[in-house]
């Protein structure tokens, strides 16, 4: 009789592999099969010695393997018996598509544990001393994607007026449109902000500015994606490690 496979939604964190849970360490060691996206420190999969390694590569603004194959993959190995370890960077419940597994796997009779990781909205800015809330600066964080499916329109306005620190996902490739429309919707441009690249890796840099530079600082300090983005005033917070590079600009 063949045994019943399963499904693990794993995050592997921001990209530090010391961030990793020790659930996520044990799930991986139980693993046949492993898909790994492409954010995911490889560091990570030391801790699944058994396991094959699948590579289904999803980065923003890169060629990246279909969702539609990703979800048929995990139902054919699962149905085959395999414990499957489908890796993230992040939270899969973040802007990590997770939420779209889990709801095909079950349909398709699976069995799925989500361990839940450490979201880069939090950890990053962690790194550089900025807490996503301060009772003193602000009363709660929002995250955003600046990613959005085709037609999925963000209501600049009420973000702007919220009163929570801005944590934009995936937002490089549309940093000046954020930017605009925020300072259109009546956000000070003195607000503080900063976007950070790599974070919690050795190859981190960052820039820190106000709503109105962080556009031209990010271009001149020519930082790309993986990056994230925190607006609000508790940027102002942010002490900069000594081995990070960090551009600061002042408008």
């Amino acid at each position: 009789m063949r045994k019943a496979g399963k499904v693990y939604l794993i995050g592997a964190g921001p990209g530090d592999p010391e961030l990793l849970t020790l659930k996520a360490v044990r799930a991986l060691g139980e693993a046949d099969v492993v898909l790994a996206d492409d954010l995911v420190n490889r560091a990570v999969l030391a801790h699944a010695p058994k396991a094959r390694v699948v590579e289904v590569g999803k980065r923003g603004g890169c060629k990246s393997t279909p969702q539609a194959f990703i979800h048929k993959l995990m139902l054919r190995l699962a149905r085959a018996g395999k414990v499957v370890a489908r890796v993230k960077g992040g939270d899969p419940f973040v802007f990590g598509r997770g939420g779209e597994e889990l709801q095909y796997l079950r349909r398709g009779g699976i069995v799925v544990e989500v361990v839940s990781g450490i979201t880069a909205g939090m950890c990053v800015p962690a790194s550089l001393g900025i807490p996503v809330t301060h009772r003193d600066y602000v009363r709660g964080v929002t995250f955003i994607t600046g990613h959005t499916q085709a037609g999925g329109d963000i209501n600049w306005e009420a973000l702007s007026r919220s009163g929570t620190t801005l944590v934009i996902y995936m937002g490089m490739a549309q940093l000046g449109e954020i930017t605009t429309q925020l300072s259109l919707a009546g956000m000070a441009p003195s607000t503080p902000a900063c976007a950070i690249q790599h974070g919690t890796l050795p190859l981190q840099r960052q820039v820190i500015s106000t709503l109105e530079g962080l556009c031209e600082a990010v271009k001149r300090a020519a930082l790309g994606s993986p990056a994230v983005v925190v607006i609000g005033e508790v940027v102002s917070l942010a002490a900069v490690a000594r081995n990070t590079e960090t551009l600061r600009q002042v408008a």
